[in-house]
């Protein structure tokens, strides 16, 4: 008998994002002209460049919400064209909106992208703890929150969705200290483990000590891109 063909583990590829001359069109406005960025596993990628440059439009063309309109695409090794869908069920986004349900309680927000990917209850309580969202804030609706608190929330959201792409928008956005240290450690603890980190970001010193290499987004395009 003829041995199978061997199958592609994507959780175990090298290469997670492999983006080639991307261009991507909101509206009419190119927001990015022929970008290419190649990003390994285990990375954590620092985005830099000014406000309009192409970053958060990066970040959702990487989760499949944005239309690769020219160029090629792969992320964790599906097709941005053709497997977008799939990206999506593969990738964790946190932009600037947190992505909460305001109607849901802390808890059951947690639970609810828990339960997408089958999390356990145990995973649940330890996303809640780790990002600070358990005990007295678990029960409380999501509107009650201060704006610190509702990006804990999504961020434990994003931990128990056990994502193996974390594209990041932002993240510190809205956090005290304490709650940006806890991140940190969180983001590292992720990459270590064999997620990839792509994170967009202002706060230049605190995200450049985070990452292990930096690339500037310019005018769509990626300058200084490949691992």
């Amino acid at each position: 008998m003829d041995n199978p063909p061997p199958t592609t583990d994507r959780s175990t590829a090298k290469t997670v994002v492999d983006l080639q001359d991307a261009v991507a069109v909101l509206g009419q406005f190119p927001a990015l002209a022929g970008a290419s960025l190649t990003v390994r596993r285990g990375e954590i990628v620092l985005l830099r460049g000014p406000n309009g440059a192409g970053k958060t439009t990066l970040l959702r063309l990487c989760a499949g919400l944005v239309p690769l309109v020219r160029g090629s695409g792969q992320i964790l090794g599906l097709d941005l064209v053709t497997q977008r869908d799939s990206v999506r069920q593969n990738v964790g986004l946190l932009g600037h909106q947190n992505g909460l349900y305001y109607d849901l309680t802390v808890g059951e927000n947690v639970q609810f992208w828990g339960a997408t990917v089958g999390a356990t209850e145990a995973e649940v309580t330890v996303a809640m703890e780790r990002l600070g969202v358990a005990d007295r804030l678990s029960d409380l609706s999501v509107r009650q929150l201060s704006a610190g608190q509702k990006r804990r929330t999504a961020l434990a959201c994003l931990v128990v969705r056990r994502a193996q792409l974390w594209l990041l928008d932002e993240p510190h956005a809205g956090l005290d200290a304490t709650a940006r240290d806890e991140l940190d450690a969180t983001l590292r603890e992720a990459a270590a483990s064999g997620a990839t980190i792509i994170v967009a970001s202002h706060e230049l010193e605190r995200a450049g000590s985070l990452s292990t290499r930096a690339v500037d987004v310019i005018a769509g395009q990626v300058l200084g891109a490949q691992s």
